[in-house]
């Protein structure tokens, strides 16, 4: 799961990449160059610490998610070409930052602070390019019919599907918004359009600001960017004495973390034991088999039955002893929908 940080120079990209990855990596202006900073961070979730201290395993996993800082768009709406475009391509989802802080020492590139103009920019940035690659690929299908000698159920398949996202782009309305059946999703799996992918603003404040008072049609929160990347670069008990001095209850890092596992519709369930107490990530509504080849691609082959309990269930009675007793315990199939939070072990032939 990798979200790409998006923005506009100069909207403190590489502030929050930085706050969320607890590094160091420069903050300079790289207007115009493409460059990608990558860190991998853990999904805060109270219910692993809970049950670490239950079993008391040699390890604790967490569930994680992969950050990319990148550098090179500039809002001009020109379209992307290059590597960045693959770059971008290669993205789960998007996380944008609009910025809100003021800086006399940090000049914005358009001369003045207007986060609701600067997001509206970026999603334009990203809806143009759609657009010119849509009327693009349809060119190539057009001049596929006129020379013969394709595959023409799959030409007027496709023709069909870009026309659709041809009319959307044309009205404003980004291709995340349409419904897609299964063949089309699959039709569309190696193109990479760029606002079918999910995304997440986060409105960059400056200390004591509040978030602009304007509601968006996808995902936000609002942060200090600066202040929270401060807090992080803490030791854990000076961060806490920081956070106390602010009034802060907990860091809104954690909040845009878990907002971003939300946004590609994930969930956890998770493995324990004395070894090894786990957070894995899967798919809402995903079955019992296919939740196990996110542990292993032979557990799901040889997958017999899914041993069930639901977290709730193991912390109010305490232990999985208690768990069976009390008939909270359940053995599912394959087609067994696994829950948030449920707690699952495989049984497997392999």
């Amino acid at each position: 799961m990798k979200l790409g940080i998006i923005g506009l120079p100069q909207s403190g990209k590489t502030t929050l990449f930085n706050a969320l990855t607890r590094s160091n990596t420069p903050t300079t202006a790289s207007a115009g160059r493409i460059e990608v900073h990558t860190g991998v961070v853990d999904v805060p979730d109270p219910r692993i610490d809970r049950l670490s201290g239950m079993f008391n395993p040699k390890k604790t996993i967490y569930a994680k998610v992969t950050y990319a800082d990148i550098a090179g768009l500039d809002g001009n709406s020109k379209g992307i070409s290059g590597n960045l475009l693959n770059t971008l391509g290669q993205m789960d989802a998007f996380i944008n930052v609009a910025r809100c802080f003021d800086d006399d020492d940090v000049p914005h590139p358009a001369g003045s602070i207007n986060p609701a103009r600067d997001v509206d920019s970026m999603l334009t940035e990203l809806l143009i390019n759609d657009l010119i690659a849509v009327e693009r690929k349809l060119e190539r299908l057009l001049d596929e019919r006129k020379k013969g000698g394709t595959d023409k159920a799959l030409n007027e398949r496709q023709t069909v599907l870009f026309n659709r996202l041809l009319e959307a782009l044309n009205n404003n309305i980004p291709l995340r918004k349409l419904e897609y059946s299964a063949d089309e999703q699959k039709e569309l799996s190696s193109f990479g359009l760029l606002t079918r992918k999910q995304i997440l603003t986060v409105f960059n404040l400056g200390e004591g600001q509040k978030a602009p008072a304007f509601e968006l049609d996808h995902p936000f929160v609002a942060l200090p960017g600066k202040l929270e990347m401060e807090i992080s670069q803490l030791p854990a008990e000076d961060a806490q004495v920081f956070m106390a001095e602010y009034g802060i209850v907990e860091p809104a890092l954690n909040l845009m973390i878990r907002l971003s596992y939300d946004l590609l519709n994930q969930q956890s369930f998770f493995t324990v034991g004395e070894d090894e107490v786990r957070a894995w990530t899967t798919r809402r509504n995903a079955t019992a088999v296919e939740s196990a080849g996110e542990i292993h691609t032979d557990i799901a082959r040889g997958f017999i039955r899914a041993e069930v309990v639901a977290y709730d269930d193991l912390i109010s009675l305490g232990t999985m002893a208690e768990c069976k007793a009390k008939g909270k315990f359940r053995l599912e199939g394959k087609e067994y929908i696994v829950k948030d939070g449920d707690i699952v072990h495989i049984r497997s032939s392999l």
